[in-house]
């Protein structure tokens, strides 16, 4: 995994995360499309991506386009318009959605990333990743934590 998709797919701080009860009453989690926003400012900067909407058969569809190591890459998907935004939770909810085919949030998806309490796994924590990472990739994972600290600062 190279230093861009770790970075893409780093878990956010817990306290980013919100909260909300979904179908059934089941406990859902997410993150904004500023969160997204700010992910892919940091890791490809502002120049570095940028987004188009289309509508398809009735859904709001983003087209976000990535610039990694000078190569474009696209991918897209789409949302609804929602109960508590309309069109403009239409937007973000597609946003959000392509920035997930990139790895931002994914971890979110995964069924034992949180407990029964909203307490995320070791795995699912911004430090667990890096550990993890540096276990599997060696020490240049040492010298990623420490530039992409330094960037957040």
């Amino acid at each position: 995994m190279n230093k861009i998709e770790m970075a893409l797919k780093r878990p956010f701080e817990p306290a980013k995360l919100k909260w909300r009860k979904g179908p059934g009453g089941k406990e859902l989690v997410y993150i904004t499309a500023r969160d997204v926003m700010d992910r892919l400012d940091q890791v490809v900067g502002v120049s570095g991506w940028e987004t188009s909407y289309h509508e398809v058969m009735g859904r709001v569809v983003c087209q976000l386009t990535l610039c990694i190591e000078g190569k474009y890459i696209t991918k897209c998907d789409g949302a609804d318009d929602t109960a508590i935004e309309g069109a403009k939770g239409a937007l973000s909810d597609a946003l959000k959605r392509a920035a997930v085919q990139f790895g931002i949030g994914r971890y979110l998806y995964h069924p034992a990333a949180f407990n029964g309490n909203r307490k995320p796994a070791v795995w699912a924590t911004p430090e667990g990743y890096d550990d993890l990472m540096a276990q599997r990739n060696g020490k240049e994972i040492e010298q990623w934590k420490s530039a992409y600290s330094q960037e957040r600062s």
